[in-house]
Formats: structure tokens, C-alpha cells, sequence
């Protein structure tokens, strides 16, 4: 019988993470869903029925680069990992001039830190497998100037950097790194009155986590290393 993929998901509580593992598990893969927060991944679990079968919670805090460490062991003890999402996330819709110390220091060591220290740690393992895939949840605001956004903006084009070099350097390992870049979705990174007033502007989580698995099955000598999702009727 053949193995099943592994999926390790970060930020899976909700919103593209949840969505992502639910429809990754929907298709017979392992998924590893991480979070800060155990109980709630035990609800995703509980709620997804059957398919909650295929879906195993490893609360994780992906700031911490020891705790991100000891995640991926106690995955790997169990089982085979083929493929890394960071999903990750957080912001502040602010000026730059009143993000607090506190909220920069959380942007950037979730955002960037975090997704550094999680690519980092499969990175042995998939190199030692020759194959592995890496997806990079960012957002569109690598592409495009937004007000109230500059420390989320910067984790993430720091990001971009960063998973852009790493895939040349692995290039010959036939690891493939993978950017989304998903413009305005209806998750709870925007308040309740936004997504109110603006969800028919906006894309769902399920469809973008539909592009991010049918990205991942293909899998012959083609990568597409970016995607850029946006509304039909453009940014918000």
C-alpha cells in the first residue's frame, strides 16, 4: 500500500489554514495542523467528520524556533512529511507611527521568524528525500503599496526574499517552493465589520485552498512558483 503524503499546516486554526487541511484531508493525505492553541484544533478535528480522521493536531507556537523544532520531531516520529504550508499570520491595520514595539515584535516573529524557522526545519529532511514541497502563504501586498499595513508588509516581502533564495539553493534536491499571494479574503485577519460590509468583494478561504492542492499534485518536472489570487472585481 502506498504511503500517504504528509501535510504539515501552520496558522490551521482558521480561516486559509483550516480550510487548506480540511480539503487536503478530503483527499486521503496526513495533515498536521498546527497552531498556539490545542483545543482549537481539536474542534477542527471533531468537526470535520470522517475526514477528521486524516487530520492530526500538533499545537505548535511558530514563533519559537525550539517549539517549531520539537514539532517537527514529534511529527516525524510518527510519520513521513512530504510538504511544509506556512500559513502563519498576523497584522495590525495601523500607521506605522502607532504600531507599538510588542505588535512589531509579533508581526515579525510570526510572519518572518516563524516561517524561516519552520522552512528551516524540514529543509534537512526533505533535502536527505530529494523532494519536498514548500508553500508560502503571503499576501498582495508584496505586489502592491498599502496604507495601515507597513510592518505586515514587510513580513511578508521579507518572506518573499527569503523562500525565493531558498529555492535556488534547493533547487537540485527537487524541492519546490511555491509563493501564494492571495489578495482580500474573507477570514477573521480583518474585523467583523469589513468582512460584513465588504464578503461579497472578497474570495473564500475554500477556493484558494482548492488552487494551493491542485498546485501540489502536480508533480511532474513543472513548478509554478507563483500564484497571485485576487477578486474578480480587483483589491478591496
Amino acid at each position: 500500500m502506498a504511503k500517504k503524503d504528509g501535510i504539515w499546516i501552520t496558522g490551521a486554526s482558521s480561516g486559509i489554514g483550516k480550510a487548506v487541511a480540511l480539503e487536503f484531508a478530503k483527499i486521503g493525505c496526513n495533515v498536521f495542523i498546527s497552531a498556539r492553541r490545542a483545543q482549537e484544533l481539536e474542534r477542527i478535528k471533531d468537526e470535520a467528520g470522517k475526514t477528521g480522521d486524516n487530520l492530526f493536531p500538533f499545537p505548535c507556537n511558530v514563533a519559537s524556533s525550539a517549539n517549531v523544532d520539537q514539532t517537527l520531531k514529534k511529527i516525524s516520529n510518527e510519520f513521513e512529511l512530504n510538504c511544509l504550508i506556512n500559513n502563519a499570520g498576523i497584522t495590525s491595520f495601523k500607521e506605522a507611527s502607532d504600531n507599538s514595539v510588542n505588535e512589531i515584535n509579533d508581526i515579525i516573529n510570526t510572519n518572518l521568524l516563524g516561517s524561516i524557522y519552520s522552512i528551516r526545519s524540514v529543509l534537512p529532511t526533505f533535502i536527505k528525500n530529494e523532494g519536498g514541497t514548500i508553500f508560502n502563504v503571503l499576501s498582495v501586498v508584496v505586489k502592491k503599496t498599502f496604507t495601515k499595513s507597513s510592518v505586515y508588509a514587510a513580513s511578508k516581502m521579507g518572506l518573499l526574499g527569503y523562500s525565493n533564495s531558498v529555492r535556488e539553493e534547493v533547487r537540485s534536491h527537487n524541492i519546490r517552493v511555491i509563493n501564494i499571494i492571495p489578495g482580500a479574503t474573507d477570514t477573521s485577519m480583518w474585523s467583523q465589520e469589513v468582512r460584513k460590509e465588504k464578503n461579497d468583494l472578497m474570495m473564500s478561504p475554500e477556493s484558494i485552498a482548492r488552487i494551493i492542492v491542485s498546485a501540489y499534485l502536480h508533480k511532474d518536472n513543472l513548478v509554478t512558483e507563483e500564484i497571485v489570487l485576487k477578486p474578480v472585481t480587483g483589491d478591496l
